[in-house]
Order: C-alpha cells, then sequence, then structure tokens
C-alpha cells in the first residue's frame, strides 16, 4: 500500500490481539438481535460511536426502533443509562441539573441532572429550545457540565445517542449547526424490508418479555479504545483522508464541478472523526490495519452533516449525500 509500511509480523499481532479483544462484538450482534430486527447497520455505528468516544445523532421517521434500539445497546453494556424527553417546554436544569437552596443550613448544594450518566439518549433532539441546546453542547465537546459556578466532569465513558424526526415540523428546532459539528455521526435510518417487517410483526404480537444480557462493561469500552487506537493506518490512507475533506473547501483543486452547491465544506473535526471512524470499523471487522473501502464505508455518516449546501442547491434538490458520493468517486483511491 505503502513504501512506508509497517513490519508485517506487527500487523499479525496487531491482528491476533483484536481477534481476541473483539470477541464480544459477535455476543453483542447476537444479544440485540434478541430484541431488534435488522437494523445491523445502526448497531454497528452505534458501536463504532461507543468504541470512538463519538456522539451519535439517529434520523429517520417515527417507529423504526431508533429508541428501542439505542435502549437495548445500553442494556448490554454495564453502564449507567438515561433517557431525556426533548420537549419544547424542556429547560436546561431539567438535564444539567440544578443548584438546590437547604433552608436548615442556608446553603445551597448542587441537584445533578440525567445527563450525569454514560449512555444519554436525548429522544427527538430537535423539540428542545436554543437554551437547551447550548447546555447540551458544553457535555458534549467538553465532557463536562457547568452548575452555578462549579464545573463537574462527566463519567467515562460519556456518549450522547440523540435521534429526531425530519418530517416533523411544529414545535422543532434545527438543531445549529456548531451542535450538528460535534456529533460524529448521522445516521439516516430506513424503512426495514419485507423479511424484516414480517418479524417484526411476529415478535412484538406474540407479547413476550425481551430482555438482554449485559456483555461489556465500561472498562471493557476503555480497553477496546486503546485497541482501535493502534489500528494501523497507513500514509496514503490518510492523504486520502485529507483529500476527501479539503474537496469539499476547494473542489476546483480536484476536478470537482460543486463549488456552486456547496455554501461551506467540512470542518477538521471531518477529518479526526473519518479517521477514527475508520479505524474503529476495521476494528469491527477484526483488522489490525485501515483500508480505503473501511474510510469509503463510514464516510457517508462522518461528512453528510458536514456540508452546508447554497440555495441553488437546495433549489435543484442536490442533497449532501450526492455531493459526497462525487467526491468519493472522484478522488483517487490509494
Amino acid at each position: 500500500m505503502s513504501t512506508e509500511t509497517k513490519p508485517v509480523t506487527d500487523i499479525n499481532a496487531l491482528n491476533e490481539e483484536i481477534a481476541g479483544k473483539s470477541k464480544f462484538v459477535d455476543s453483542l450482534f447476537e444479544e440485540i438481535g434478541h430484541v431488534i430486527v435488522g437494523q445491523n447497520y445502526m448497531v454497528e455505528r452505534l458501536l463504532i460511536g461507543l468504541l470512538t468516544n463519538g456522539h451519535v445523532l439517529l434520523e429517520g421517521v417515527p417507529g423504526l426502533a431508533k429508541t428501542l434500539t439505542v435502549k437495548t445497546m445500553a442494556d448490554t453494556v454495564k453502564a449507567d443509562f438515561q433517557r431525556v424527553q426533548f420537549t419544547p417546554d424542556l429547560l436546561p436544569a431539567d438535564l444539567i441539573g440544578t443548584m438546590i437552596y437547604n433552608p436548615k443550613s442556608g446553603e445551597f448544594s448542587p441537584h445533578k441532572g440525567p445527563i450525569f450518566t454514560n449512555i444519554v439518549l436525548a429522544d427527538e433532539i430537535n423539540r428542545a429550545p436554543p437554551k437547551v441546546q447550548s447546555a447540551l453542547l458544553e457535555a458534549m465537546q467538553e465532557r463536562q457540565v457547568t452548575i452555578g459556578t462549579e464545573t463537574y466532569r462527566l463519567q467515562d465513558p460519556f456518549l450522547v445517542l440523540a435521534t429526531q424526526n425530519p418530517i416533523e415540523q411544529e414545535g422543532t428546532y434545527p438543531l445549529p449547526e456548531a451542535q450538528v459539528d460535534r456529533f460524529m455521526l448521522k445516521l439516516h435510518i430506513d424503512y426495514p424490508d419485507r423479511n424484516e417487517e414480517r418479524k417484526i410483526m411476529d415478535r412484538m404480537v406474540e407479547g413476550n418479555n425481551l430482555s438482554v444480557k449485559q456483555i461489556i462493561t465500561p472498562e471493557d469500552i476503555i480497553r477496546a479504545r486503546d485497541i482501535v487506537s493502534r489500528v494501523y493506518m497507513d500514509e496514503k490512507i490518510k492523504d486520502y483522508i485529507v483529500d476527501i475533506v479539503i474537496a469539499t473547501r476547494d473542489p476546483e483543486r480536484y476536478g470537482l464541478k460543486i463549488k456552486e452547491l456547496v455554501e461551506y465544506g467540512a470542518s477538521p473535526r471531518a477529518t479526526i472523526n473519518l479517521a477514527l471512524a475508520s479505524k474503529a470499523y476495521a476494528f469491527i471487522k477484526r483488522r489490525g490495519y485501515v483500508t480505503p473501502a473501511d474510510v469509503k464505508a463510514v464516510g457517508f455518516d462522518v461528512m453528510r452533516h458536514r456540508i452546508i449546501l447554497t440555495y441553488e442547491a437546495e433549489a435543484e434538490d442536490i442533497t449532501s449525500e450526492e455531493i459526497v458520493k462525487k467526491i468519493f468517486d472522484t478522488i483517487e483511491v490509494p
């Protein structure tokens, strides 16, 4: 792949280590499959978020088991989990907590909100007002929360898994670009196929008590993250990732005629997250090295929400995904 390659023995040793340390992946998928039918794409991307400490935004119409999948995955992890239903009347204090006055001592003491957990499900995140979004922003980026004059560190791991409904308009607040950029991945969840829909109907109509076992612990996740960070990425793969992101900002440099369609290209977070997600994807596939196919596999999820389109593009019904596809089709694969 490159003249500057890692010794084969190192790669083989890393492959063997990953083969041993990634056994929980199959168990995780199998356990989640006891409750969720299909949706392997969603489960796989949620796992990438866990392995890279990256927040995930799930977008899809109601009834596609977004909330159930997140809850089921959280149940397989021996970690604290909180679900917050975002509504137009939600206040920042409802999320992060507030200072409570104690009349006996005459002092204020902090009452921590549901965000003090390992995994927080922000259900219908785009229904909360801007003040709540701002409160969530600090937690997502800095992994800390400020209540009054005190700042508190959040637990590790800390992950925000958020859902939003793309077809609901009334009572919604579009997420600010700065917050959307904090999500490592944005997933588009689609309808199940006919066979999956039949299985869903049979499973749910029978009314069986569906539950899952705990497979991994937060300590297992932190150890797995260390291995993911050591997954080998060739210099040419790194250059490939940088070219993909820069092509969104300077398309003419790569012979792409999309400049009039893109108002703002992807930020450097796209470069960082594309590299991290590619490593995690390789880990899930039991490999100690990243291939161009890994980059393409996670590319749409990392890039689709980081490209701001022009009015011309919106008028022509061109989506950010089409822009990403043109970039992948044009940039030379190493």
